[in-house]
């Protein structure tokens, strides 16, 4: 079978095909409505009561799991250099000015709060869908919330 030659209107090989922009497609819809919408249905469904606890707890394990070990190291990396900006702040390596400290702990507060309220309608939105999505999923989320508790405990 011999190839077929495209068009002569085309100048060259590129025009020959359609551009399609997904980008307009993917911001309506996000992966987490793709994957646990309620247009597809939650994957897990098709599967019996005792393969979702089973899938939640693993899953719920990994994350305790993961979760413990970067929080050790985390406490141990703050902690760490607390204690030696305290060594250094005492034997007079470092001299800290505690009024400028309070003035811009002060001051960083106040933007928290402010954008707290600004993006308080968003987070009020994902605990929503949060909400449905364990409702939707209540045996895997079951089992996730065990093996998290476990993960955290090994």
């Amino acid at each position: 079978m011999a190839p077929r030659k495209p068009p002569e209107e085309y100048e060259r090989e590129d025009d020959a095909y359609e551009l399609l922009d997904l980008s307009e497609c993917a911001r309506g819809h996000s992966w987490w409505d793709r994957v646990f919408g309620h247009r597809s249905g939650p994957m897990v469904e098709k599967y019996s009561v005792a393969t979702r606890v089973v899938l939640g707890g693993v899953t719920g394990w990994c994350a305790g799991f993961l979760f413990q070990k970067v929080g050790k190291l985390a406490a141990t990396a703050v902690g760490g250099g607390f204690l030696l900006l305290q060594i250094a702040s005492h034997s007079g390596y470092v001299q800290i000015d505690w009024k400028r400290v309070e003035k811009d702990v002060s001051q960083a507060k106040r933007q928290i709060q402010k954008r707290a309220n600004k993006a308080a309608p968003h987070v009020n939105t994902m605990v929503g869908e949060a909400t449905e999505f364990i409702r939707q999923n209540m045996v895997v989320s079951t089992g996730f919330v065990g093996g998290f508790v476990i993960g955290l405990a090994s």
